[in-house]
């Protein structure tokens, strides 16, 4: 039987602050857990549809209505120098993450999301699209086996659902960041296969509705000059235990439960036509073949200014959406070398600059290019210096004197690239809402 725990989650409007307590195991009454989820009727039986339920034809055509969903539409308005400003002039989702877990937890300060109110104010001004970090992955979500910890995961949708802004779930599935009880389990491939299909169903139905765009399975290739599938001991659990062909089936679970959400493949270092895109490429194209309900292909795009940058982008994503995919841009950031101080010399600012428009136009010229994440916030709460000894300065802000978010030449070049873009009479060179970054931008000579 699934348990789920659930904490409560006050938000209040306006500053958007989260108050979140102890979490609490909540009982079940007749089959019905007293949070309101179904679970199995008193003699240990699925609880039976009743007149009342919805049939499957009326769902379709209506759409499923997310159930964290305020009682009054959001009507959040974004100021005119934000970034979600010109990016909705563009159906453009531009979005960052809801900071928390993973490499947060080792340290000295809260996890950023739940924790800093003017953080959550920040998000909600700038970006019109939320991904969750951390907080759905297999390691937050099914900490134990058979037991569903939704809380911090259903804080972020909630604020997405209080502030107009889109989701995208990251991720269903993914080689890293398991409960050790999943890695470290004696299962047989029947049970494998029945945890699986129990983790994609209840958490794609909890939701439906909710979050737009599902990174379904997460870097399933390998670096290595082949592309070969992570199938080793250090890879995939579901590929290794249960065969490449369980990626079809996490498709099409995930699709059964929510049939208006697109489900992406999402992987870094495909950031043009190369051995690991092609692979992709190829998979794509035979599930699509197959009936497979691939919707998506999504380029991470992280990024060095030590290295190269690849041309191909474009072309790249210009394939898969040949394929009648949407692409979308899932994780970028541009690193490079960093001072004492931190940052980046004033060139390779410059360049990562230039390489953040890049990404953007070649997403803009293509059809059905219409997800731009960002990877991070503040350079205090970025992967990068874990990750990356010696680099950083990734994000598009610092934190100021103050406190506040201070804008990057990399923050003032995208926003200039949008509001060039955009079909308005605005003019970034003339506007006096562009007055901050036009000066951040003349002092890099941008």
């Amino acid at each position: 039987m699934m348990t789920v725990h659930v904490r409560s989650i006050f938000v209040v409007l306006g500053v958007g602050a989260l108050a979140l307590t102890a979490c609490a195991e909540q009982p079940e009454e007749n089959g019905v857990a007293t949070n309101g989820e179904t679970t199995e009727n008193g003699n240990g039986e699925d609880a039976p549809e009743t007149e009342d339920d919805n049939s499957a034809e009326d769902d379709a055509a209506a759409g499923t209505e997310c159930q964290f969903a305020p009682e009054q539409a959001s009507e959040h308005e974004h100021d005119r120098d934000s970034l979600a400003y010109w990016a909705e002039e563009l159906d453009l989702k531009v979005g960052n993450v809801a900071a928390g877990g993973g490499h947060h937890e080792d340290e000295d300060y809260p996890d950023p999301f739940p924790d800093d109110e003017g953080y959550r104010e920040h998000l909600a001004e700038e970006y019109n699209s939320l991904t969750h970090e951390n907080y759905l992955k297999w390691e937050f979500v099914q900490p134990e086996e058979g037991e569903y910890d939704f809380s911090a995961a259903d804080a972020v949708v909630e604020f997405a659902q209080e502030h107009g802004m889109d989701v995208r779930g990251h991720a269903l599935s993914w080689h890293s960041q398991n409960p050790e009880w999943l890695e470290e389990g004696d299962f047989s491939e029947d049970e494998l296969r029945e945890i699986l299909e129990d983790h994609v169903r209840t958490v794609v139905s909890r939701y439906a509705g909710c979050i737009q765009q599902w990174d379904a399975a997460n870097e399933i290739f390998d670096d290595d000059e082949d592309a070969s599938i992570r199938d080793g001991e250090d890879g995939n659990i579901w590929i290794r235990e249960l065969g490449e062909e369980i990626l079809d089936d996490i498709f099409l679970w995930a699709h059964e439960e929510d049939p208006d959400a697109l489900l992406f493949y999402n992987d870094y270092n495909v950031d043009g036509v190369n051995a690991k895109s092609d692979a992709y490429y190829e998979l794509i194209e035979e599930q699509l073949d197959r009936g497979v309900p691939v919707h998506g292909f999504g380029s991470q795009t992280h990024l060095s200014m030590l290295y190269g940058f690849d041309d191909s982008y474009r072309e790249n994503l210009e394939r898969f959406a040949d394929l009648g995919l949407h692409t979308a841009v899932t994780e970028i950031d541009v690193r490079g070398e960093v001072d004492e101080d931190d940052v980046m010399s004033q060139d390779d600012r410059v360049g990562a600059a230039e390489r953040y428009v890049s990404v953007l136009e070649d997403c803009l010229a293509v059809d059905n290019c219409d997800s731009f994440t960002i990877w991070g916030t503040l350079d205090e709460h970025s992967w990068v210096p874990n990750t990356f000894e010696g680099e950083g300065d990734a994000t598009l802000h610092k934190r100021s004197d103050d406190g506040g978010f201070e804008r990057k030449p990399t923050y003032c070049a995208i926003q200039r690239t949008l509001v060039d873009a955009a079909d308005d009479e605005a003019s970034f060179d003339d506007d006096e809402a562009f007055d901050q970054c036009r000066e951040v931008l003349e002092d890099y000579d941008l």
